[in-house]
């Protein structure tokens, strides 16, 4: 378990607790689930899913593999860091000064990682790590796919790989991310506020897909402004729209601001697929939905953007920056 020092927890941001609210749930072996992802696209940026045939154990698999590595002593897992930017780190999030209470392990899904930097962490085998991670990815890009297909279909837009393509190709820019959130003892359970575990922010990628454990803690931001806590299912799936998305459908789909909280009691794990489309590929909105309206965005490629979302801090609009004159 990962301590921080008190200096850390200063500079985090308390907040007033959310109570839970409704969002959409989909059960993807409904035949109406098409037409309900596209209309919790469009309304939350954000949706659970059922159903979803990914294996239960290659997710047990993955998060004991996981609660091994995070519950090794600090000075172990610190050499399989810090993440330049793959690999582990704590407290620190990006470059830019973000801080929280949290800590993690960053890997590339498209080629092969040096999980060698975990051979000399206590009880943990790195062909372990590796063979976890590459089952547990397989299984949720396969869902996400899917996923991507029917918004494709739901939308009406021919092919309907025009998502799901980006993250078949083999230089798909897509990487997971395991985030440890270990109990907080200085969370303030009188005045019934807490300390931020990740600030709020939105995902830069096309899409994001979050399985955590039975832990609260995170919250999304609805359109009237207000924040809501989503109950933890560990045995679902939590997809967000991500920037890429929003752009390509021209705005009609909104990339959903996220934040996690911390606990006092429990720890949270979770674990986050995000697919992003290769480096090169040109982004912008797709033909068939601005036919008899304004681009709202500016074409860019993923790796402009990655480079410029880099540069900024959490909570930045990063969006804003490759919107066309009009919306400015």
């Amino acid at each position: 378990m990962v301590v921080l020092s008190k200096p850390a927890i200063e500079h985090f941001s308390i907040v007033n607790n959310c109570k839970p609210a409704s969002f959409p749930i989909i059960d993807l072996s409904k035949p109406d689930s098409k037409s309900l992802i596209v209309k919790a696209c469009e309304e939350y940026g954000f949706f659970k899913v059922i159903n979803h045939d990914v294996p239960m154990e290659f997710i047990s698999k993955l998060e004991s593999e996981a609660i091994k590595f995070f519950s090794s002593p600090l000075s172990e897992k610190e050499k399989a860091g810090p993440a330049d930017p793959f690999g582990y780190d704590n407290k620190k999030i990006g470059p830019n000064g973000d801080v929280g209470w949290v800590e993690y392990i960053l890997v590339p899904t498209n080629s092969e990682f040096k999980y060698h930097k975990f051979a000399s962490i206590l009880g943990v085998n790195p062909e372990n790590i590796r063979d976890a991670i590459n089952d547990y990815v397989s299984a949720v890009k396969k869902m996400t796919c899917r996923i991507l297909e029917m918004l494709a279909e739901g939308l009406n837009i021919h092919p309907s790989n025009v998502f799901s393509k980006l993250l078949m190709d083999e230089r798909s820019d897509s990487v997971l991310r395991l985030n440890h959130y270990p109990p907080c003892p200085e969370v303030d359970e009188f005045s019934g506020k807490n300390f931020i575990g990740f600030g709020e922010h939105t995902d830069p990628q096309i899409i994001s897909v979050l399985r955590s454990n039975n832990t609260s803690g995170l919250q999304i931001l609805l359109k009237n402004g207000h924040w809501i806590s989503v109950p933890p299912d560990q045995n679902s799936f939590f997809i967000n729209v991500g920037d890429s998305l929003q752009v390509m459908t021209n705005g009609r789909f909104k990339s959903v601001r996220h934040r996690v909280l911390t606990n006092s009691v429990k720890s949270r794990l979770s674990m986050i697929y995000f697919g992003g489309p290769p480096l090169s590929e040109k982004i912008a909105p797709l033909a068939s939905l601005t036919e008899g309206k304004e681009s709202l965005y500016k074409e860019f490629t993923w790796f402009e953007y990655k480079k410029s979302a880099y540069k900024t801090r959490l909570a930045d609009n990063r969006l804003v920056l490759f919107e066309t004159v009009a919306t400015s």
